[in-house]
């Protein structure tokens, strides 16, 4: 006689999540902008669609570019915007409740690009990966080292920047999610690496921490292009570009002969409207030193994650590449942790802890 298979017994939790309310055409958004609304979720097979999954949210990642996605505006950017009284979405890992996907099963951890940023969420399985928390390589890891920052900091300095040993590299921004990943990356190729950063201690960070050959605080440091002169005697090779602005000017001034710059984001000018935004008046110096300037997305780069997997993998396996984290526990943090990016609060990579997996 065959064993008997029992249903799943419906049981409503509470879900927390994040809706966009009105758009935050500049300046930091606050909760006028972006809202937590609570409801009550019944865990059941009956709420699935076919190669979906239900997941309990674990961890998210928080990144600058979501800034972009809530402005409102079209003035060029280069990222959809969120529709109003949506439930917004990030980069994060959690564990399966229910799914109506063959390839998936319940207690299956795995990682998805657009998770909501809630308690639990319904997402399809097209974009999902299933990790093993086995293989010595940290949940945090997966939204980090190989998750949006290591994959942008990867494809920027390998693909785009292309290092060589001996050159001289700066980066941008060096002590955040991107900025410390490909900072270690040209130090693995042999180039001579300076970051700048907004703090003495995030200096330290960089120098004692992850091996960049010097650093320095753009806030005491106010002259760029003094600054630039004493880290860069003999000039930039790379330039990995996180904030643009004045900064970039400046290294315009200072790059070598057929430099290249990686333009991966622009953060100095995320909450301002295009038309407040600063200038770069000396463009005319990348034609006379034939510099490459090239922005990307990581998106247009898919086809080359399974080489990135590999060798951040093995780099992460061997001590070969570090990461910091800035915590933040509950979804209630969204917010708060959201406008700490546009501060010098963080150090390294920010994720919420979501949940710590208990049970349902």
């Amino acid at each position: 006689m065959g064993s008997k298979v029992e249903s799943p017994v419906e049981s409503p939790v509470e879900i927390r999540q994040w809706k966009l309310c009105s758009y935050s055409a500049q300046g930091l958004p606050t909760s006028d902008h972006l809202k937590i609304f609570k409801s009550y979720l019944m865990i059941s097979d009956d709420i699935i669609p076919d190669h979906h999954v239900l997941v309990k949210v674990l961890k998210l990642s928080v990144d600058p570019y979501f800034r972009q996605t809530i402005t409102g505006l079209q003035d060029g950017l280069y990222l959809p915007q969120v529709e109003l009284n949506q439930v917004v979405k990030a980069f994060g890992v959690g564990r399966v409740v229910t799914s109506k996907d063959p390839g998936y099963r319940k207690g299956d951890i795995v990682v998805h690009p657009l998770l909501d940023v809630a308690d639990y969420c319904v997402i399809p399985t097209n974009f999902l990966r299933r990790v093993d928390p086995m293989a010595g390589i940290s949940l945090s890891d997966h939204l980090s080292a190989l998750g949006l920052p290591g994959f942008t900091a990867w494809v920027g300095m390998e693909h785009i920047g292309n290092p060589k040993a001996g050159e001289n590299v700066f980066i941008s921004a060096a002590a955040g999610a991107v900025g410390m990943y490909a900072g270690q990356l040209a130090k693995l190729k042999g180039c001579r690496v300076v970051g700048s950063t907004g703090t003495d201690d995030k200096v330290k960070f960089l120098k004692e921490d992850l091996g960049f050959d010097d650093a320095f605080n753009y806030k005491k440091e106010t002259d760029f292009d003094v600054a630039l002169s004493k880290y860069f005697p003999n000039g930039i090779d790379i330039y990995f570009d996180n904030v643009g602005g004045r900064m970039l000017e400046a290294v315009l001034n200072h790059v070598n002969q057929h430099a290249r710059i990686p333009l991966c984001g622009m953060i100095s000018q995320y909450n301002q409207v295009w038309t407040d935004r600063g200038g770069v008046r000396n463009l005319l110096n990348a034609i006379g030193k034939e510099v490459r300037m090239e922005g990307f997305l990581v998106g247009s780069h898919r086809h080359r994650s399974q080489d990135f997997n590999a060798e951040m993998e093995g780099y992460i396996k061997q001590g070969k590449v570090k990461s910091k984290y800035q915590m933040y526990n509950g979804i209630e943090s969204f917010l708060e942790s959201l406008t700490s990016l546009f501060s010098s609060s963080n150090v390294g990579k920010v994720i919420i802890q979501v949940s710590n997996d208990e049970e349902p």
